[in-house]
């Protein structure tokens, strides 16, 4: 039965798959307020812990130096209650095979993944009462010194059963991140709410990547503002066909979003890009492109922002970048 497992907040265990951007930020803070919390890291990334600690920079909610369990393996046997995965996408198969030793019979399995096709393959892979839907709204990013940089005052999580019920677990958890600055809430749609994400994280994706800008450097362009418009429409309209009705508040915050000629706001592809760095293409772009196909809508501008997209991958694996 989905969300049988239940988690007792005093004695709750966490288990953290990386202690990036989303992982360090999230964790960090439920570390920051008492939670025992072990992150898994490479062995780069757990000497830095080892030598500085949990280092997060937050201007709005404050910097925090913690020190913090991490392991590079998971010793036999040892389980945790929940397992917060902030993989990225294209890392999903090898995350899951990372993440099997930590899971144990009572142990729930909390994604914050980019995209909406990982929670079928979580279900495939550790079954559907294993899996809380959730996703992040946070702009942060891992600088190269190993430090947490939170960008923006957007500090958000939502978490919900994939059927709908609230249960015991997504309660416990809710009061967990209560402790913390975060802003957690219970969904009671956590698939309706993944769609909605990916409507505004594919359009923000595909136009901050396609354009080499943040939304305020493109809303000062001359058909800047209606380009981003017309994009969203279309991700709006795709949403629509697979069943998820966008509501008016989210609707009318991203038109007031893309006339800000003064937003600084970009997705992580972006970032990603702009640092050489591999990214999320197939699991955002070119998902939301099978999904217009399917629906059959005009699919211009979701065909040159995936294969913008694409002819980047393809030159980053050639070793063609500047």
């Amino acid at each position: 039965m989905p969300g049988s497992v239940t988690m007792e907040r005093a004695s709750v265990k966490i288990f953290v798959l990386g202690a990036g951007a989303i992982g360090g930020y999230y964790g960090g803070r439920l570390v920051e307020a008492g939670a025992d919390v072990t992150f898994l890291v490479r062995e780069r990334r757990h000497a830095q812990l080892a030598r500085d600690g949990l280092v997060i920079e937050s201007p709005a909610f404050g910097d925090a130096r913690l020190q913090v369990k991490a392991v590079t393996r998971i010793e036999p046997g040892a389980h945790w209650d929940l397992v917060l995965l902030t993989s990225k996408a294209y890392d999903l198969d090898d995350a899951i095979e990372a993440i099997r030793p930590a899971v144990g019979p009572a142990t729930a399995i909390l994604p914050l993944l980019n995209g909406y096709s990982h929670i079928d393959r979580l279900v495939q892979a550790f079954g559907e009462d294993r899996v809380i839907g959730g996703l992040a709204k946070i702009q942060a990013t891992l600088t190269a010194e190993g430090v947490v940089r939170h960008l923006s005052d957007w500090r958000y999580i939502t978490f919900g059963e994939l059927d709908g019920r609230t249960s015991d677990r997504v309660v416990q958890l809710k009061a967990l991140f209560d402790r913390t600055s975060v802003l957690a809430s219970v969904s009671a749609d956590i698939r309706q709410d993944l769609w909605i994400k990916l409507v505004h994280l594919s359009t923000v994706a595909g136009m901050t990547c396609l354009m080499r800008g943040n939304v305020g450097e493109i809303a000062r362009a001359p058909d800047g503002t209606r380009l981003l418009n017309a994009f969203f429409d279309l991700n709006l309209a795709i949403a629509r066909h697979a069943g998820c009705t966008p509501r008016q508040a989210f609707i009318d915050e991203f038109r007031t979003l893309f006339s800000n000629r003064e937003a600084a706001y970009s997705a992580s592809m972006a970032r990603d890009i702009e640092r050489g760095g591999p990214i999320e293409a197939a699991h955002i772009l070119g998902f939301m492109l099978e999904r217009c196909r399917a629906a059959g809508l005009d699919d211009t501008l979701h065909t040159v922002a995936y294969t913008h997209c694409c002819t980047y991958e393809a030159r980053r694996a050639a070793g063609r970048l500047p």
